[in-house]
């Protein structure tokens, strides 16, 4: 054979291997090993940062818990089974039973007519229907007070409940239905299904998710609240809890109280999340979903323009109104005692710091939980959220009862009342946060850093950027809860302190109505731009 025919003759064993090889001896990959990365480990300052906040956030359980185990059986259960604590449950748990289910049909009924329907002014009306997050429900009882003075009991608590936290629920179901794909609903109506039927049947239950979400808040902030039901002679057990400790500073009485709290609000979450089960509700397929096509009321117009319009003059009509009148009542003297600037300021500075310091608290969480998902990641995030849905009167008290005992520095101080916020609103911070992280591909970090970027230099200048949009999101919404925060303030802000709420709660016990409503009306405007954030980014997210 020619030498120039043995160069074009093929060989195809060269390559083959048989396995165990030489090739796999000098290091080239395997099949066991082909496409095996070494597993990353988490920054340990990362961990150790989520880790001691995380602890931290057991605070107000461990505090319940080992307080009632020092106390005793004996002295504990006198102090739980007696008439008084009957009252408040009854109480507590009949203001549960009516408001949420009055949030729920309000919260639907007014997304399905602003989303769904060709209502006059629908879009006016969407932006308008989620003010009233902007009222502090201890706000709206005033506004409430001041027109109908004889307000008192269940039904006046369930009356401003229900109008203070119904767009807890209309806003998570509006966004729903936005996502929700018409094809659906077309194919039920094609199949003679009436229109009221493919609203049950159809539309309805893909709105349990959100439904149930919004009704957990609403329940969580009716066991938390306090101003709004205290300005009507309501007795709930949180009312009763600050009550005590403010008047006799009894430590066991008020344990027993928290406790009996604490396991209302288990009981609200472990609910929400039996209701709830593994339901999920995506679309599977090819192309998009369609467009929902908006209903023609017909002669149900009036009545649906009507309904809207009437939930939003008693909402956000009546209190406002109010306030003004105060105002007027007031004149110039209310402003001019130089404390409403202070109480601002103040305000304005507690916010700051405590969104700031809960938002830079809450990244650790969140990268590890997306970056690096684990058990242990999944348990760290866990903790917050079931310390966050806790009464802030609960958090206060641990943090009175701790710093008295053992850090005695620092009670009543400033520091401890960042601390409450931090535990109380760190899960606002958190959701945003892990949703801009989750939107960020570690690959473009990683380019950074093999174009010779160090790592901090790295994050800062990819993921950083991407994530401030979701963070300051994030401190938004603890800046305004920091700014509708009254119980826990009340209990640990130190001798001196005029926060807006603070101030306002103070003229109100002095029945100085119209010295009250230069803070009330403060607190409205600092709300409404960060409300208005919240509603703008709903729609953003939940375009179709």
């Amino acid at each position: 054979m020619p030498p120039e025919h043995a160069t074009v003759k093929p060989a195809p064993n060269l390559p083959q291997q048989p396995a165990g090889g030489s090739a796999r001896g000098r290091g080239a990959a395997g099949p066991g090993r082909r496409g095996r990365v070494p597993k990353r480990r988490p920054p340990l300052a990362i961990v150790l940062i989520a880790v001691a906040v995380s602890l931290l956030g057991l605070l107000p359980l461990g505090y319940v818990v080992v307080t009632a185990a020092l106390t005793g059986w004996t002295e504990l259960s006198g102090l739980v089974f007696r008439p008084r604590v009957g009252e408040l449950l009854v109480n507590t748990i009949g203001l549960v039973v009516v408001t949420v289910p009055i949030c729920a049909v309000v919260g639907v009924l007014a997304a399905w007519l602003v989303e769904r329907t060709t209502i006059p002014g629908a879009r006016v009306f969407a932006v308008l229907l989620a003010a009233p997050l902007a009222v502090p429900a201890f706000v709206n009882s005033y506004g409430w007070v001041s027109a109908i003075p004889s307000l008192n009991g269940l039904w006046s608590g369930v009356l401003i409940a229900s109008l203070s936290y119904f767009p807890l629920v209309y806003l998570p179901c509006a966004a729903a239905l936005r996502r929700l794909d018409f094809t659906v609903e077309e194919a039920a109506a094609s199949l003679g299904t009436g229109p009221w039927r493919v609203f049950f049947r159809v539309v309805l239950p893909q709105l349990r998710l959100p439904l149930l979400g919004g009704s957990l808040l609403v329940g969580l902030h009716l066991l938390a609240e306090y101003g709004a039901f205290a300005m009507i002679r309501f007795d709930t057990f949180t009312t009763a809890i600050v009550d005590q400790y403010r008047s006799t500073f009894n430590g066991p009485a008020a344990t027993a109280l928290a406790g009996v709290l604490v396991l209302c609000c288990l009981f609200l979450l472990v609910g929400e999340s039996a209701g709830r089960g593994r339901a999920r509700y995506a679309r599977i397929g090819s192309g998009v979903a369609r467009a929902a096509r908006r209903r023609p009321l017909g002669a149900l117009t009036p009545l649906g323009w009507a309904f809207l319009a009437g939930v939003f003059v008693l909402s956000i009509g009546v209190p406002f109104w109010s306030v003004l009148r105060w105002i007027v009542a007031g004149g110039a003297a209310a402003w001019a005692d130089g404390v409403v600037v202070s109480a601002l300021a103040q305000t304005v500075l507690y916010g700051a710091i405590g969104a700031a310091v809960t938002c830079g608290l809450a990244f650790p969480i969140a990268f590890l939980a997306i970056r690096f998902p684990s058990r242990m990641a999944r348990a760290l995030e866990s903790i917050n959220y079931v310390t966050s849905s806790l009464p802030g009167i609960v958090t206060a008290l641990a943090l009175v009862t701790v710093s008295i005992r053992l850090v005695q520095p620092l009670y009543q101080t400033a520091v401890l009342v960042i601390v409450a916020y931090l535990l109380m609103f760190l899960p606002r911070a958190l959701v945003n946060l892990r949703a801009g992280l989750a939107q960020v591909p570690p690959g473009l970090e990683e380019a950074a850093r093999s174009l010779g970027r160090p790592p901090a230099a790295a994050f800062l200048g990819v993921t950083a950027r991407f994530i401030a949009p979701s963070a300051l999101a994030g401190a938004a919404l603890v800046f305004l809860g920091i700014v509708n925060e009254l119980t826990a303030t009340l209990l640990l802000a130190p001798n001196g302190t005029r926060t807006l709420a603070i101030q306002f709660w103070s003229q109100v016990n002095d029945i100085n109505y119209a010295g009250a409503a230069p803070y009330a009306l403060l607190m409205i405007a600092l709300s409404l731009p960060v409300t208005y954030l919240l509603f703008a980014k709903s729609r953003l997210v939940s375009a179709p």
